[in-house]
């Protein structure tokens, strides 16, 4: 189908440019969505971050560079976009488990990580609860934090915020404000390719002046999935969202953000919603 036809047109471009400076927004592009939801997509299809794949594909060359020939080490750290042999080998070593200067020598053994196809593999998993949502815009106020252009780079940011916010008291001063019919402690990627990627801890309230960081999250066509349990169990529903439902939908990411909204906000009892943007493939 077209979707994965495009994942795969994506990992094309990576093997083109494994010598040059890899740009995820332009692997978005070819994938019709964001860097952010390429890269989040790319994570739970593939079970690897991104930049941990590409990492591996261009020791898997390097090796093959070293081998065959009388290449300095020097000239393939180069070649891979690795300025300081220091890094270069600290990435090698991580991969092979070698120095690249061993790798010449008889009866050593090298990875390889061949590159990445896309397919579809109906497992018959069970049911999930969805439905489709439109929305005018609305605004949410609360505390935000920059995120990084390398999704797992921030693994450590939103749950110290989460745990920072419940200590402050600030939760319950949001939990206040909340006078629209959203309800429910809001998590906010605001993750588009045209701002500074951000994440929000925040309630749709009207309340001017609160003290607070504010954003008017646009009007869209989300996709909301129910859920229950521990912070472990939100993310295997999105896992499942990304790698069984949006496959088949017919509809593809848009440019809005993902939304979590905590209706109970017990973290070893949780009663959630995941709101992902959507519009219908090709349009």
């Amino acid at each position: 189908m077209e979707w994965i036809k495009r994942l795969n047109e994506s990992m094309c471009y990576i093997e083109e440019h494994l010598t040059d400076e890899i740009d995820c927004e332009q692997l978005g592009r070819i994938a019709c969505c964001s860097a952010y939801h390429f890269q989040r997509m790319f994570t739970y299809m593939a079970g690897v971050t991104l930049s941990e794949y590409i990492r591996r594909r261009k020791m898997s060359l390097a090796a093959v560079d070293l081998q065959g020939g009388d290449a300095r080490v020097i000239d393939v750290a180069e070649k891979y976009g690795y300025h300081s042999p220091t890094a270069f080998n600290r990435a090698f070593q991580g991969i092979h488990g070698i120095a690249p200067s061993a790798v010449r020598n008889e009866g050593v053994a090298i990875k390889t990580y061949p590159p990445i196809t896309f397919q579809i593999i109906v497992k018959g998993a069970e049911e999930m609860n969805y439905r489709i949502e439109k929305k005018d815009a609305f605004r949410i106020v609360g505390i935000s934090a920059p995120l990084n252009r390398k999704i797992e780079n921030n693994f450590m940011i939103v749950p110290k915020m989460w745990e920072d916010a419940a200590v402050s008291g600030t939760i319950q001063k949001l939990a206040e404000m909340m006078d629209t019919p959203i309800k429910g402690l809001l998590g906010v990627s605001v993750c588009n390719d045209e701002e500074a990627w951000k994440y929000y801890i925040a309630v749709a309230s009207t309340v001017e002046n609160s003290g607070f960081d504010d954003y008017t999250v646009p009007a869209s066509t989300w996709a909301v999935f129910p859920g229950s349990g521990t912070n472990q169990s939100i993310q295997e529903l999105e896992r499942r969202i990304v790698t069984e439902w949006l496959p088949t939908s017919g509809y593809e990411y848009a440019n809005a953000p993902d939304i979590e909204v905590y209706l109970n906000p017990d973290p070893q009892n949780a009663q959630y919603e995941v709101w992902i943007p959507v519009r219908r493939a090709g349009e």
